[in-house]
């Protein structure tokens, strides 16, 4: 923060650095999940397959929708966010006495994501409930700086663990996780609530709507299906019947007719509705396929390329988090003086070509040692332009979406990108196993350009936009 914040008047100031110290408690979780684990589970010979099944459990942030109304139904937002990281606290105490191998750790980290989903949920309610709508803009800018913070902090544990090993790494993060469960806790009060006390009506809704709980259960048993399969946790027998379910399941979802005026899929059926939409759902998922598909399957290339932890730290988590802020920073400049579209392509396409750094660094890997000055610069340009096409594609999700409705129809685009990532994510073991690590990160290169494409409807899309925003068109 910078000398500007203590000229701020004091009820201000008090505001604004519980935001940065909550957000720092959000941005945490996230970090210990993307960059410690991976790290640890390559070192410990956990098959490259199983580090991808990661990303499966990280659909509980994409998902975290589904229970956040009774996070805000049984208020008390300081508890749920106490709670969370108490128990997160408790996972990562597990952790330091669980092999990687074991099937309880992945028990353990199940119970990690949901309670970081839930804290997110919490932290994010707490907020707009705490801070006046005049003062949003200050807090964002606080926000988005102390979660990366968060995410910096989960580097130095990373780096830490070359020196008190990772079971001294996990007690150590519990420990910051308990006490951030007790920062949480001394949060100023929350304003009562006005009116009726919660009721169940939005759960009696979804229950009222066959098409979205029978759609809910194919969902969990695909993804039960996948991980068991992984794990070989299932006989044959449970195999098919899982596969067998999940498809009856998605079938009676589909033959279920929607119920008007309470239907909770009704605002991605207001998006659908609009033209060129289909296309930019399509573009939505696929945009930042390549980036999505790499994601995990660089930190573990590092420690098989003989890095330390030390060094995966610095470099990979807190120099690389640095240069995707600035890249994002400069790709909305850069949004703003060529619009849009062509900043789509073009920062796109610089996003593409930096995927070719680390093709060529485990290119030279294969056929001896890969020097550190190739793959930092690998790692530093991948981080730079995914910051820059995040800032172009962001804003393109922000010029689409109906102003009239535009966090719902934000928060969907932005989910499907989640879940786009999440999958790829879940393959990239699967790829990097099967091709090997400079294949595999060419094929990632390739896997740039489907979203090309797309762009034409895009173009589309976006006149469209910008048409219906335009002085005296009705909304």
């Amino acid at each position: 923060m910078n000398g500007r914040l203590w000229t701020l008047p004091a009820p201000l100031r008090r505001r604004l650095l519980w935001v940065g110290a909550l957000y720092f408690a959000q941005g945490l979780p996230l970090g210990i999940f993307l960059d410690l684990l991976p790290v640890h589970f390559r070192q410990a010979g956990v098959d490259l397959r199983q580090i991808g099944v990661l990303s499966l459990l990280g659909l509980a942030w994409t998902l975290k929708f589904l229970w956040a109304p009774a996070v805000d139904a049984w208020r008390g937002h300081r508890r749920w966010m106490q709670a969370a990281n108490l128990l997160m606290a408790g996972c990562m105490l597990a952790l330091a006495s669980l092999d990687p191998g074991r099937t309880e750790l992945w028990l353990v980290l199940g119970v990690f994501v949901l309670a970081s989903a839930t804290n997110d949920i919490a932290i994010d309610a707490y907020t707009v409930e705490h801070v006046p709508r005049a003062e949003l803009g200050l807090a964002n800018g606080v926000r988005i700086a102390l979660y990366r913070v968060g995410m910096l902090a989960a580097g130095v544990l990373l780096m830490l663990s070359d020196r008190i090993g990772w079971s001294g790494t996990y007690l150590a993060t519990g420990g910051l996780l308990a006490a951030l469960a007790v920062l949480c806790g001394a949060a100023p009060a929350e304003r009562p609530r006005l009116g009726a006390p919660p009721r169940l009506a939005d759960l009696r809704a979804l229950v009222s709507q066959p098409r979205s709980v029978l759609a809910g259960l194919a969902v969990l048993t695909v993804l039960g299906w996948l991980i068991g399969r992984q794990f070989g946790w299932l006989g044959q027998r449970t195999d098919v019947v899982l596969a067998v379910l999940a498809v009856a399941l998605a079938v009676l979802a589909a033959r279920q007719p929607a119920r008007a005026g309470t239907s909770v899929a009704a605002p991605f059926a207001s998006l659908l509705a609009r033209p060129h939409m289909l296309g930019v759902l399509a573009f939505a998922l696929t945009f930042k396929l390549g980036d999505a598909a790499m994601g995990l399957m660089v930190k573990p290339f590092w420690v098989d390329a003989g890095f330390s932890a030390s060094e995966i730290g610095l470099v990979s988590v807190n120099v690389g988090l640095v240069l995707s802020v600035a890249g994002g920073v400069l790709g909305g400049v850069i949004t703003h003086r060529l619009g849009v579209f062509h900043a789509l392509w073009s920062l796109g396409l610089l996003q593409a070509v930096s995927n070719l750094g680390y093709a060529y660094a485990a290119h030279v890997a294969g056929v001896g040692e890969v020097s550190a000055g190739v793959l930092y610069a690998a790692s530093m340009a991948e981080s730079f332009t995914g910051g820059l096409g995040t800032g172009a594609f962001l804003a393109c999700l922000m010029a689409v979406v109906d102003h009239r409705q535009a966090a719902t129809e934000y928060a969907l685009l932005s989910s499907l990108f989640a879940l786009s990532r999440s999958l790829a994510g879940f393959a990239s073991g699967f790829g990097a196993e099967l091709m090997g690590y400079r294949d595999y990160f060419l094929l990632t290169f390739l896997l740039c350009f489907p979203a090309y494409a797309l762009l034409p409807t895009v173009r589309r899309a976006l006149a469209a936009a910008e048409a219906s925003d335009a002085p005296g068109v009705s909304q």
